[in-house]
């Protein structure tokens, strides 16, 4: 799975531009207008996301007080995209803890450049072994590797991603939608059946790996990961 980009500015050309050059580069772009559904967005991926490009002047909520937010309790890199260039309103931004500030107007390749610097850092920076467990079933986010009690279980990308996402809400029930605009991103357009597809599929994986009712239904919501019998 590519790294998840968050891109949050009001402006719609250079919301489109920075997002194309992003996504022709490899990376997963989401993106979002105003500061409200900045937060919206961010909350429906976190665990996901692996940087945000925020512009400081939004409507509704402006970059610092949602970069504000997301520091309550989390670390994730954040790039402040802003017109602002006096030394001062570059030190608030960093004191109020974006990571990069970058002054408009901006070369893409300059952003593309401090993309790739903040990515490499949180991945030289991130343990070699990262494991996820639910019962007797683990997931290596690191190796993408899936094991139940040891034994290997052969998972295609797109089971893989869905089984992480399940993994990472345990216990959690997540609607239809959820796992739609997680692991398929918001802008799919097929049909959202494609969900119960991947969950037979990944049911049929688990159990012949000896993993028995993980993945339960919860009839006319959506789906939850978790040990306890919920019938």
């Amino acid at each position: 799975m590519s790294d998840m980009i968050l891109v949050v500015e009001d402006d719609a050309a250079l919301l489109a531009s920075v997002s194309m050059d992003l996504q022709f580069e490899g990376y997963t772009v989401l993106n979002a207008k105003d500061g409200r559904s900045a937060l919206e967005v961010y909350e429906n991926n976190r665990g996901q996301l692996d940087l945000i490009i925020l512009d400081w002047m939004l409507p509704k909520l402006d970059g610092l007080g949602v970069l504000r937010r997301i520091r309550r309790n989390d670390d994730l890199p954040v790039i402040m995209m802003t017109a602002r260039d006096y030394v001062s309103d570059k030190v608030t931004g960093l004191d109020t803890g974006a990571d990069d500030y970058i002054t408009k107007p901006f070369d893409l390749e300059e952003l593309l450049a401090r993309v790739r610097v903040i990515l490499r850092h949180r991945q030289a920076t991130t343990p070699a072994t990262q494991q996820l467990h639910v019962g007797q079933l683990m997931v290596d986010t690191r190796s993408r590797q899936v094991r139940n009690g040891g034994e290997l279980i052969q998972l295609t990308q797109r089971e893989y991603d869905l089984l992480l996402c399940l993994m990472k809400n345990a216990g959690e029930t997540l609607t239809r939608d959820d796992l739609l605009d997680q692991v398929w991103g918001v802008d799919f357009e097929g049909q959202p059946n494609i969900v119960d597809v991947y969950i037979r599929y990944l049911r049929h994986k688990l159990a012949a790996g000896h993993v028995n009712d993980l993945i339960h239904t919860v009839r006319g919501v959506g789906y939850v990961l978790s040990t306890e019998y919920l019938g």
